[in-house]
């Protein structure tokens, strides 16, 4: 054990820990103005909360330093039984929640099960296609790898929860990319899935198609391409989210002296729209600094894939890259107008406890592979 954690001290990056501290810093202030406008009616303390959870996400962090996870590739099958019956149990035992059956009540603790789901899936997925030694040229070879991904992204789907089955979609991407993948092959598939999804929504709404949305899901889709088609209700949000990051200029309004985030036009500020309170406050800016702490956070991830001497740590790594990277663009992208409203929290920065402990275990295995980077496995 000693040897271990001379290892971990001696080879952790400190760099990406440090990037990691800088977001989770930015986060909690920004959280601060959000949390405690007039928008919060309730008495949960969400700054507190999210301190707790990210005080446990680094104790969890360094304690996962001192074990080498690619030794429980072993336990692959174990695991992603265990992530698949979480996610049956939801639908079966669930709590609801915003129109979708999400959450899991034990004891006094709610947890979402979708999000340490994604982290399951990168590590077993991370072990498949380790094994398959870049062998995934062929449709025979890459459909295999779709069904095995394609199990959990179901069960989370009918939930219904469309944002986290998006997150599924960029992880599978990556990853199959990484693994030796042919990227025409997977241009094809996704796109072809994305043309597939767009021609099933037109059908549904113009000749009664059944589709496996709830009426809000549908009318964020119906308001992103016309934010004006129904501003007073379902369109309410974007137009408001527009409104309170533009508000911001150049510089910002200052730290809580937003007068959107205070006055509480804008609904769900401390989880999906938290972006729009940065930008009210903090400005281009604020906005700018805290991005290029997100890219740096990326690139050091991808430095210390490249410095990884084994397939499956820079598999493990490609997964949460992707999942981080799709995170971000899809939530300041929804924010703008460029991206359809899906519920997708931005890593590090919105409340949300499962996500938050998720996000980073996610580090937490990016900070094992390079503490453990001389191991050789495939």
């Amino acid at each position: 054990m000693k040897d271990k954690i001379r290892l971990a001290v001696k080879n952790l990056d400190y760099t990406l820990l440090a990037f990691l501290l800088l977001i989770l810093c930015a986060g909690l202030m920004v959280l601060k103005s959000a949390s405690v406008s007039a928008a919060v009616k309730n008495d949960t303390n969400y700054l507190l909360q999210q301190g707790l959870a990210a005080l446990v996400g680094l104790i969890l962090i360094l304690g996962m330093q001192s074990i080498d996870i690619s030794r429980l590739m072993n336990f692959e099958k174990l695991i992603y039984g265990l992530m698949n019956l979480m996610l049956l149990a939801v639908l079966l035992f669930g709590e609801s929640a915003k129109g979708a059956q999400r959450y899991l009540d034990v004891g006094p603790i709610r947890i979402q099960p979708a999000e340490p789901a994604k982290i399951m899936l990168i590590f077993c997925l991370a072990k498949y296609l380790g094994g398959k030694n870049g062998q995934l040229k062929t449709w025979r070879q890459l459909i295999p790898a779709l069904i095995y991904g394609a199990i959990p992204l179901g069960l989370i789907v009918i939930q219904p929860d469309l944002g986290t089955g998006l997150v599924i979609v960029a992880i599978l991407f990556g990853m199959l990319l990484a693994g030796g993948g042919s990227l025409w092959k997977l241009l094809l598939m996704f796109g072809g899935g994305i043309s597939g999804v767009v021609v099933w929504i037109y059908g549904h709404v113009n000749m009664g198609w059944w589709l496996p949305l709830e009426d809000y899901q549908l009318m964020r889709l119906l308001v992103f391409i016309d934010p004006e088609y129904d501003p007073r209700g379902w369109g309410w949000n974007l137009i408001q989210a527009q409104i309170t990051v533009g508000s911001g200029g150049l510089w910002g309004q200052g730290w809580g002296r937003g007068a959107q985030t205070g006055s509480g036009y804008l609904p769900e500020q401390w989880t999906d729209f938290i972006f729009c309170v940065l930008g009210e406050e903090f400005g281009f800016v604020g906005c700018f600094v805290v991005l290029a702490l997100f890219f740096a956070l990326l690139m050091r991830c991808l430095v210390i894939a490249a410095r990884a001497k084994n397939l499956f740590g820079g598999l493990v790594i490609s997964g949460v890259v992707s999942m981080l990277l799709f995170h971000i663009l899809q939530n300041v992208g929804m924010v703008v107008g460029i991206m359809p409203i899906t519920g997708i929290p931005l890593p590090f920065i919105s409340y949300g406890r499962s996500a938050l402990l998720a996000n980073m275990m996610a580090v937490g295995m990016v900070l094992n592979v390079g503490v453990y980077k001389d191991a050789a496995l495939f």
